[in-house]
């Protein structure tokens, strides 16, 4: 074996055709060839019945460095997300100051994350009013697509893109040849709804499910599939709740439209029904939905209608959530879960019987195709060796100690999940293994269809 080679062995190593015992040889950070499990290396790293999965494509983290460092930063979500087995994300342009809704805030970005990334990250660019002419400048400094809010974002400096901003953007995007990322709610609707529920007890949850109801989602999402259609532009809806919206999504991709949707491990896992009083670590916007919405969520997903699942890392000093009143209705919204994400998915697609080829299809390949990284998303000859060697039948209870990013209050302390990460290889290197994170930060900063 030559001095830059190594080979990593399993009975279940996931491949684009299935899982197989198999012999993955990496040379130079890439995957230089797949063999067959008894392929003749005598410093061969064998896995025996663990799992040999693609790195996890993560397409919707917000760092929030430079300017609110204090809720995330670059270092610290790096680190969280090795340890869960991520080994790309996709940072989003808030909440960040400034946001990355101009070509200088990208390079500042940028050059922010110089020297801490411990994976790779690539960058979404913002669509705000008034940043039409800075689009082809982000583009053209290395942002993968772009994203928007319809309704208030919740920090003032990334305000909410209405209809008129899309017709004026989406020709630009479509000919550019990237996605449009949307938080798809009105606005209009979620207004009138917060007024109906304003004098409700803000502690208890259903007052904030009230007021974010599934009619803004699904009539927002309307929209899009209509703008989608008219521009020929590809439209991707971020954290999907509203599983009444899955019909019209369908019959969408049936006609060909160019439109994608993710979903969320918090909307896979959490059910309203099950939200204690006063437990704001719970809150996100749109909003986590009842049992029911959820497991018709499960079963789009397994239809292949939503495409795939992001964490949405969203974390925040706990004291922005309001975690002395309890006050549903003031708290910060966002889950942290960056590095949870894998067990979280795994243990509700393992109660449905649900196959790890169609986890990695959700984690990897799909979140990769998006972001358009050909490298990314799969074990195969050519590509990226990144590499995540997990136990799906071993059990773990989610302690705060072990959690690395920076605030650990999540509403999944305490649970416990299947499917325990060992190892992360990022390009051949390993930089996570059995709980400790191994050597300097390798990532890189991505940039679209980059090889």
């Amino acid at each position: 074996m030559r001095g830059d080679e190594r080979v990593l062995r399993s009975n279940r190593v996931v491949l684009p055709d299935g899982i197989r015992p198999a012999a993955i040889v990496v040379r130079n950070g890439a995957i230089a060839q797949i063999g067959r499990q008894d392929f003749i290396s005598p410093d061969a790293f064998d896995y025996g019945d663990s799992v040999i999965m693609p790195g996890i494509v993560d397409t919707h983290v917000h760092i929030n460095e430079p300017g609110r460092t204090e809720w995330e930063g670059f270092e610290t979500a790096t680190i969280s997300a090795a340890a869960g087995g991520v080994t790309t994300i996709i940072e989003m342009p808030l909440n960040s100051i400034p946001p990355t809704t101009t070509r200088e805030a990208l390079e500042m970005k940028i050059a922010a994350a110089r020297g801490k990334l411990y994976v790779d990250v690539g960058f979404w660019g913002g669509v705000v009013p008034g940043n039409e002419d800075d689009l082809a400048k982000m583009h053209e400094e290395g942002a993968l697509g772009f994203k928007c809010f319809l309704v208030p974002s919740g920090v003032p400096e990334f305000e909410a893109a209405g209809e008129s901003v899309l017709r004026s953007v989406l020709p630009q995007l479509a000919r550019l040849g990237v996605p449009l990322l949307v938080h798809a709610e009105l606005p209009e609707l979620i207004d009138q709804a917060t007024l109906a529920a304003k004098d409700k007890d803000p502690k208890i949850y259903s007052t904030w499910l009230q007021s974010r109801p599934k009619e803004a989602e699904d009539q927002a999402i309307g929209l899009l599939i209509h703008l989608a259609e008219r521009y020929k532009a590809k439209i991707h809806v971020v954290h999907l709740s509203s599983a009444s919206a899955i019909p019209k999504i369908r019959e969408a991709k049936q006609r060909g439209v160019s439109i994608t949707v993710e979903t969320c491990p918090h909307y896979l896992t959490i059910a309203a029904e099950e939200v204690p009083v006063g437990a704001t670590a719970f809150k996100c916007a749109p909003p986590i939905r009842e049992s029911a919405n959820q497991q018709e969520l499960w079963d789009a997903l397994r239809e292949n209608v939503i495409d795939f699942i992001a964490s949405d890392h969203s974390p925040a000093p706990p004291e922005m959530k309001c975690c002395d009143t309890g006050d549903f209705m003031r708290a910060w919204g966002g889950i942290a879960s960056l590095q949870l994400a894998l067990p979280l998915v795994w243990t509700g697609a393992r109660k449905r019987e649900i196959e790890i080829e169609h986890v990695a299809n959700w984690l990897c390949r799909r979140p990769a195709k998006l972001a358009a990284l050909p490298q990314k998303g799969e074990i195969k000859a050519g590509g990226d060796a990144d590499l995540v060697i997990w136990n799906p039948e071993e059990s773990f209870e989610v302690r705060i100690e072990h959690l690395l990013f920076r605030h650990k209050f999540t509403p999944y302390s305490g649970r416990r999940l299947f499917g325990v990460v060992q190892s992360t290889f990022l390009r051949g290197q390993e930089i996570y293994s059995n709980g400790k994170l191994i050597g300097r930060p390798q990532g890189r900063v991505l940039r679209r269809g980059e090889r």
